[in-house]
């Protein structure tokens, strides 16, 4: 697929400040090394870039085109994008000699540009072929995908990453639907979701959850958030900082349990007689959860959802044992 920048869809970046200040650059360690697993269209990245120091230094990932467009018009030496998602981090920063990082953000889901480009087939509310791939240079679509599947496998996805209850209705009639004619457009999807589902929440459109959950199969978001999760935390100093915003239930489990997995001490056998000092030490902390303000969501209506965590690493792993 031959892409072009569209100048006006716009994006704005959510909890810009917030997502930057808990990432703690400054003094020391404003001449870190710090991670943007998602690059997006560049506002946290340009933040943080406003912060570092001389010597600091900024990786960005991103796996969709357009935002590595985007990311190399920033002339900073400190500054340097990465074609490839945040879950190949650890092969990344190898290949750059850096062994450990100072702070790891992620933003997760898909930007406004994305939603708002009818050629890339996020949106239920715009006609568009069915492709809803972040990178549009490699892996399947979803019209291919939804070709080949069969309704046990369709099912399954939109149940499990939809969390939705008339799954199996919907998985039927888009097997049906692809015998008369192939599933190639957005507006032939929402179409058969619609006949499938009698009821919904007031407000929101049958199709909401069946092309979440096509979205975040086809791009193996989930799969990918647990992989960078335990890269970032495995890869950070001591006192670095994970921040992650996620905007919807599942990806915010993911990180809330990860999170709270690793501010958890190891319990010792009670029985052992063990002085209270040299009990195990949680090898991180959590920062304050944080989401945004009703005036962000009043100008920005898509940060409704925001949720963002934060987590402090207190004891670095020791050298070859993951965390």
């Amino acid at each position: 697929m031959n892409l072009q920048p569209v100048p006006e869809l716009q994006h704005r970046t959510v909890l810009l400040e917030e997502a930057v200040d808990a990432l703690a650059i400054e003094g020391e360690r404003a001449n870190g090394v710090y991670l943007d697993g998602t690059f997006g269209r560049g506002g946290h990245s340009r933040a943080i870039l406003s912060r570092l120091g001389p010597q600091g230094r900024l990786i960005a990932f991103d796996k969709d085109p357009l935002a590595i467009a985007t990311a190399q018009k920033i002339d900073d030496a400190r500054f340097e994008i990465v074609h490839d998602s945040f879950a190949t981090m650890d092969q990344a920063l190898a290949e750059r000699g850096i062994a450990q990082v100072d702070g790891v953000l992620m933003d997760l889901g898909i930007s406004s540009p994305q939603v708002d480009d009818a050629a890339r087939g996020f949106s239920f509310r715009l006609d568009g072929p069915l492709d809803m791939r972040m990178d549009t240079t490699r892996g399947v679509s979803a019209a291919d995908w939804l070709a080949t599947a069969d309704e046990q496998q369709i099912a399954k996805v939109i149940r499990d990453y939809g969390e939705e209850r008339f799954a199996l209705q919907i998985a039927k009639k888009i097997v049906a639907g692809r015998a008369i004619q192939p599933i190639s457009s957005t507006r032939q999807l929402a179409a058969l979701v619609a006949q499938a589902v009698k009821t919904r929440e007031k407000g929101k459109d049958p199709a909401t959850r069946t092309f979440q959950a096509v979205r975040i199969f086809v791009n193996q978001e989930l799969e990918e958030l647990e992989v960078g999760l335990e890269k970032a935390f495995r890869q950070m100093a001591q006192h670095g900082r994970l921040v992650v915003i996620s905007f919807h239930s599942l990806e915010d489990r993911i990180v809330k349990q990860f999170m709270a997995s690793k501010a958890h001490a190891p319990q010792p056998d009670r029985r052992l007689p063990i002085r209270a000092i040299d009990l195990p030490q949680a090898p991180a902390r959590l920062l304050p959860r944080i989401m945004p303000s009703a005036a962000e969501v009043e100008s920005n209506p898509r940060a409704r959802s925001a949720v963002m965590r934060g987590l402090e690493l207190i004891v670095a792993p020791a050298a070859g044992v993951a965390a």
